[in-house]
């Protein structure tokens, strides 16, 4: 036993001594935090959240917005979509059923729901239990449909908190978090499944004119 025990020890004594001294370097705190931004906001928004799953379309109206809107759902052959906020409802009513009563919403496919703000740098979608969707619709659906104005573009995250805190003042929502892509997860068997947790589909409907 004791052998072994030695021979152990004097394998660990070789390999520290093999390694050498391990240098301590000091870092550079004047190097900036983030990565530089090199292209208008919307399109680096774009392209940060289309390269984890996400979707972005860039609008110039609320008419181009209610058209995609519609589009998405034929293309999930989905004939209604929830949606708890008024004005977002305005844009579609009429031309497809919209559902808001506590009773459909086990029902839902399709989720439509505005933010708080989009951060470029992350491609995130910054929300809030204080939005008229509440809690529930920005994880329950299968398909996740958000509108947004150019307006609601930052470049990084602290920027968003810090506008967040200059919008709610001393009242902070209970709920702040952020959506980064659709809903995924590598626990079992390092196998990526999509919308375990939450939305398999999350579309972001950025527009130039006030909704």
């Amino acid at each position: 036993m004791d052998s072994a025990k030695n021979n152990i020890l004097a394998r660990l004594k070789a390999a520290q001594e093999k390694r050498g001294e391990i240098e301590e370097t000091i870092p550079d705190f004047t190097s900036p935090i983030y990565h530089s931004i090199n292209q208008p906001l919307d399109l680096e928004f774009k392209t940060n959240l289309e390269i984890i799953g996400g979707e972005v379309i860039l609008c110039q109206s609320k008419t181009e917005i209610a058209e995609n809107i519609l589009r998405i759902c034929a293309e999930k052959q989905q004939s209604s979509i929830f949606c708890s906020n008024p004005e977002l409802s305005q844009l579609v009513e009429g031309r497809i059923e919209i559902n808001s009563a506590e009773s459909d919403f086990l029902n839902v496919n399709i989720g439509l729901t505005g933010c708080e703000f989009l951060v470029a740098h992350l491609g995130s979608v910054l929300i809030s239990s204080a939005q008229v969707s509440g809690r529930r619709l920005n994880v329950f659906p299968e398909t996740h449909i958000v509108v947004a104005h150019q307006s609601q573009l930052t470049d990084y995250l602290d920027q968003a908190i810090e506008k967040l805190q200059i919008k709610y003042k001393n009242k902070l929502p209970s709920l702040i978090s952020n959506i980064t892509g659709p809903s995924r997860t590598a626990d079992i068997e390092k196998t990526l499944v999509m919308g375990m947790h939450g939305p398999k589909s999350l579309i972001v409907l950025i527009s130039d004119e006030s909704i």
